[in-house]
């Protein structure tokens, strides 16, 4: 009788509730998982088109398309930090590119261990990411033309360095097996990209550092007047995001088996749209990293069943623009139903 009576204020409840609140709960709901659902029907898609269906389907499709995902959902994760504190960073992707060179030239020009090249490589894009931070952070110079500038001058060092020629010699075996193979049958390297992307995640979310970051990015102004270090903040956020691309540099080399001097660049466009994208998810009108890493998932399934569909050469590069374009459209659309810019579509903290 006493559970009766204990369940019976819920149900009168849940019952009195208004049509209208039911409605905004789930609008919330749809808001939050929209994209989720999106990708699941993406995948279900593709999965009963005769076009694409048993290759799309296939363990090796699966495991290439999560292979594939590993750099881009580092540099998208990267990306999310100096974006919730609201500057850009365009230069993750070069920053990547040269982290990948350091690590393959430690080891063929230098013999070095495969620890000691691995810190070579988080090293570089640590570095990249200090000179970026000093020039916005504490000169207060405009962080999207500065890393525009980085992301246009790496790649042209890295030339300089190379002379145009990839780095494969020498490069340890375990390096190659460790962006080649797999572990309990998926790629060695997504277990990697789980490991960060939990950490990241924990750290914007459940720490100070991470709440800070997100009121600097809110409201810069109001941020410093309650006594938030808005210049540390944004120096940390772009050093990390260096440094996090370094880690995505040293991935990029076990997944080519060497430094390629063409790679990494061209993963920058790919990366935002996973931002904006995963800026629609989850945490709707705010960069995040679970929605970034469900945007990087849901380009890549739609550009692998598309090109399993058989669809032209162009139909990816139309894709990842359009998602872009759409992305920004609509996180920047739920972040002012919120009351505010999206973070990062401003230079908040000047």
């Amino acid at each position: 009788m006493s559970g009766t009576r204990l369940r019976e204020p819920a149900r009168e409840s849940a019952e009195a509730r208004p049509p209208a609140a039911r409605t905004g709960r789930l609008s919330a709901y749809g808001e939050r998982y929209g994209l989720v659902l999106l990708l699941a029907g993406v995948i279900a898609f593709f999965s009963v088109l005769p076009a694409s269906s048993t290759a799309f389907t296939s363990t090796a499709n699966v495991q290439s398309v999560l292979a594939s995902i590993a750099v881009v959902s580092v540099l998208a994760v990267a990306a999310v930090f100096p974006l919730a504190c609201g500057q850009f960073d365009f230069s993750v992707a070069a920053t990547s590119l040269v982290s990948s060179i350091v690590c393959a030239a430690t080891m063929s020009n230098h013999d070095a261990l495969l620890p000691v090249a691995v810190v070579c490589g988080v090293g570089a894009g640590v570095l990249v990411g200090l000179v970026n931070a000093v020039l916005v952070a504490l000169l207060r110079l405009n962080a999207f033309v500065i890393t525009i500038g980085t992301a246009t001058l790496l790649p042209g060092l890295v030339q300089w360095y190379t002379r145009g020629v990839d780095i494969v010699r020498g490069v340890s075996q375990p390096l190659r097996d460790f962006g080649s193979l797999t572990w309990l049958g998926l790629p060695r390297v997504i277990w990697l990209v789980a490991l960060i992307t939990a950490v990241c995640w924990f750290t914007l979310t459940h720490t100070a550092f991470g709440r800070r970051l997100h009121a600097v990015g809110s409201n810069a102004s109001a941020a410093r007047l309650v006594g938030i270090p808005v210049t540390a903040l944004t120096f940390g956020a772009l050093v990390t995001s260096g440094g996090l691309a370094g880690v995505a540099g040293v991935i990029l080399t076990a997944r080519n088996g060497g430094g390629l001097v063409n790679s990494g660049a061209d993963l920058l466009f790919p990366a935002l749209a996973a931002v904006f994208l995963g800026a629609t998810a989850i945490d709707p009108g705010r960069y995040n990293v679970l929605g970034a890493v469900v945007g990087t998932l849901f380009v890549a399934v739609s550009v692998s069943g598309l090109t399993l569909a058989g669809a032209a050469e162009w139909v990816p590069a139309v894709f990842n623009g359009a998602a872009l374009i759409i992305a920004v459209a609509v996180s920047t659309l739920l972040a002012r139903r919120r009351g505010g810019p999206l973070a990062g579509a401003r230079q908040s903290n000047r």
